[in-house]
């Protein structure tokens, strides 16, 4: 099934060169996360575009089957989740069409970088694995890699993109064992990937949102620097 996604979309002071595609956890939708863009410390005349889709409307197992906004259905088994891979693999396609869409308005898809909060950080971190373009790197908070112990191969294309990782170690929700289960495989996959956690529940902290700022500039700036 394809699924096309009506998206929340902040455009920059300047002409846009980046494109960040940020994918909003369980039960909210894309203006969740849109509040956060001006608390990032971002220079005053940047050049990123933020990016905000809506999950699709579906019946959730774990909510005992209401109809919310969730990139896949999941049922809660403890540490050992039930999750459908089906919807993980709809959403991840429809993000790849969103990030088709940005490389066509002339965004290299090495500009673009890919977010996520619970459920949308298992999208990110599945397409860190799958995606079929070098991106310009992943930050995943509060989440998990779905069926990790099952995953293919992560394809080479972006072992070198950097992934951003945080979690809380209060988290009830998303416990911290899956996030760093995740972390370690990636790891031990040959990604470059960053930990870091804070004393939270299944939230973002004030911290949080200053390392993303920081990792953010610290991406782009690094990029510029490279020789065309």
């Amino acid at each position: 099934m394809s699924i096309n996604l009506s998206c929340h979309i902040v455009e920059p002071p300047l002409t846009a060169q980046w494109s960040v595609i940020w994918l909003h956890g369980l039960g909210v939708d894309g203006y969740d996360f849109a509040p956060i863009v001006k608390e990032l410390g971002l220079p005053e005349n940047h050049s990123i575009r933020f990016i905000f889709p809506h999950a699709p409307q579906r019946p959730v197992t774990i909510n005992n089957g209401m109809v919310m906004r969730a990139w896949y259905d999941i049922a809660f088994d403890g540490l050992n989740r039930q999750i459908d891979m089906q919807g993980v693999e709809e959403s991840v396609k429809a993000i790849t069409s969103l990030i088709d869409g940005q490389i066509e308005q002339g965004i290299g898809s090495e500009k673009i970088i890919i977010a996520g909060f619970s459920q949308g950080g298992a999208i990110t971190l599945t397409l860190a694995t799958q995606a079929r373009y070098p991106l310009a790197g992943f930050m995943a908070l509060s989440t998990y890699l779905p069926q990790v112990d099952s995953q293919p191969l992560v394809k080479d294309v972006n072992k070198h993109s950097p992934i951003l990782m945080v979690h809380g170690t209060l988290d009830n929700v998303v416990p911290l064992t899956l996030g760093k289960q995740a972390a370690e495989y990636l790891s031990s996959s040959g990604c470059q990937l960053e930990w870091r956690q804070y004393a939270m529940g299944h939230s973002v902290c004030w911290e949080e949102i200053q390392l993303i700022g920081q990792w953010l500039k610290k991406r782009i700036t690094s990029t510029a620097d490279k020789p065309e």
